[in-house]
Order: C-alpha cells, then sequence, then structure tokens
C-alpha cells in the first residue's frame, strides 16, 4: 500500500473509533487535535498532530501550539511533546494515531508532573477599578429610539394623559382648582 492509503484507511478508523468524542478534532484530512484530560481540568491540553506526505513511514509532526495550552510553561511543553515523539518514533511504518492519543491518556499524570500553572495578569489603567468602584454604563439609544419614546402616542394616536407636566398645570390653572 501507498503512503496516502495508508493515510485514508487510518483516517476512517479514526473517524469511526472517535465519532461523537469531544476531545478529538480532525482539523483537514492530515491534520488533527486530541484533547488530554477534561476541560476543567487544570492539567489538559491539546495535543496537534500534522501528517507528512510520507507518514507513517515518517513520524506525524506534534505540538502543544493551542491556545487551550497557554496556561501550561514551555519546558512542559517540550517535555510532552518530546516523550509523545518518542512513542512515534517506536512505531514507525504502522498506523500510530490511536495509540498514541490512548498512551497520552493513560500517561496524563506522568506528563504534567512537572506542571506549574502559567499565571498570566491583566493590567487594567482605569482608575476607577483599582478603587473598586464600577462605573455603569449609560445606554445609548439612537435617534429614532428617542424619538418613539418623545413621541409615545396611544392606539388613537393621542398622547397619553398627563405625559407633558407643563401641560397639565396650564390646564389647571385655566379651569381653577377644586376649591373654585
Amino acid at each position: 500500500m501507498t503512503a496516502n492509503e495508508d493515510q485514508e484507511m487510518e483516517l476512517e478508523v479514526l473517524r469511526s473509533i472517535y465519532e461523537g468524542d469531544e476531545c478529538f478534532k480532525e482539523i483537514s484530512p492530515v491534520s488533527f487535535q486530541y484533547r488530554v484530560g477534561e476541560l476543567d481540568d487544570t492539567k489538559a491540553f491539546i495535543l496537534d498532530f500534522t501528517w507528512p506526505e510520507s507518514y507513517p513511514a515518517t513520524a506525524p509532526q506534534i505540538s502543544l501550539v493551542a491556545f487551550f495550552n497557554n496556561r501550561i510553561s514551555s519546558l512542559t511543553k517540550q517535555q510532552i511533546v518530546s516523550k509523545v515523539e518518542e512513542q512515534a518514533e517506536a512505531s514507525l511504518g504502522e498506523a500510530m494515531m490511536y495509540t498514541l492519543f490512548e498512551w497520552a491518556k493513560e500517561n496524563q499524570e506522568s506528563l504534567m508532573e512537572d506542571h506549574q500553572p502559567v499565571v498570566t495578569a491583566v493590567i487594567s489603567n482605569d482608575t476607577t477599578a483599582t478603587e473598586g468602584k464600577k462605573k455603569e454604563k449609560k445606554e445609548q439609544l439612537t435617534k429614532s429610539q428617542k424619538r418613539r419614546i418623545t413621541c409615545r402616542t396611544d392606539n388613537k394616536g393621542e398622547m397619553p394623559r398627563g405625559w407633558d407636566w407643563c401641560d397639565v398645570i396650564k390646564h389647571l390653572s385655566r379651569t381653577g382648582g377644586m376649591n373654585d
């Protein structure tokens, strides 16, 4: 079999095994992502695999460049990639993606044993945020919304009673009060 036929067969197998599995994602017919661990797990990571043209005779390209992995230190990423590449080298010449996924799942703890979460600080220049005050943003209205608010009429086309208090006072001054 040629390399392309082997790739097509392995792709079919991966699709059938991981159909409906949220950990597996096919980016393209030669590029895949596999999440090791649960989404809320601090030791979870996503492995990126890309098949070269001569795969499976040569190992896939393995990386941890997904945004999901930003909280993992670069040293830990290098260690994970090198260990997974060792496993790939041991399986050269045969379909290895399922084996690599399962090996990474089984060895997640040992792969992440030196993991120290990377904390990224968010710097704010807003002085009110540092004082603990929260600025409430006023809702911005369009011209048509403002027009609708000021020109509200009832179903007969008339303004509702008492909509303009100045008109109410003028009316009372003309007609007199109840004591008159």
